[in-house]
């Protein structure tokens, strides 16, 4: 596989697990996941994580896997690269994985002192890709095992935190965000 083909195959594949924390924006409010609770007197992930947020996020994530399987093919065709389609298991795996993620970021973020929304380099960026990959790598295996070269893998390692900070400094240049990180 070429470096094209690895870079397209390495953002499909991953888009069900880049699409999530986006999409948990959009739904999140509510009530937080850790109910408002503390421990060593600070709060466990603070009100940014939700359960709707969560939910949404990973739902989202889901159905992004679902509408590439269908059109995996026929894109695959028109690029000239053989793309994935997502079984079931790959697919919750890769969103859910995302969110918690995300998830376990903000719980290290509040043990090591950072507010809600202070900048935590690379973990900020990577945080969703090594839990989405090792939940996907753990319930479909087989599928992880072909799609997740290890070329895919370096490429998924060096354009996350690209896109991840690209896209935020968008988002709040869009006054979607309330910091560019």
């Amino acid at each position: 596989m070429n470096l094209v083909a690895t870079v397209v195959v390495a953002f499909w594949a991953m888009l069900p697990a880049y699409v999530p924390n986006n999409a948990a924006v959009l739904f999140g409010g509510g009530a937080p996941i850790d109910g408002g609770r503390t421990w060593g007197g600070r709060r466990v992930l603070g009100d940014g994580k939700t359960w709707r947020g969560t939910a949404g996020g990973t739902a989202t994530g889901v159905v992004v896997a679902f509408a590439l399987s269908a059109v995996a093919p026929t894109v695959g065709e028109l690029v000239g690269v053989e793309l994935p389609a997502f079984p079931l298991a790959a697919a919750v795996a890769l969103a859910f994985g995302a969110m918690l993620g995300d998830v376990l970021a903000s719980f290290l973020k509040r043990r090591t002192g950072r507010e809600r929304g202070a900048a935590f380099p690379l973990v900020d960026q990577l945080d969703f890709v090594v839990v989405a990959l090792a939940l996907a790598a753990l319930v479909a295996p087989e599928w992880f095992g072909a799609w997740f070269t290890l070329p895919v893998l370096a490429v998924v390692v060096v354009l996350t935190p690209l896109l991840h900070v690209g896209t935020n400094a968008v988002a709040y240049q869009l006054g979607l965000k309330d910091e560019p990180w």
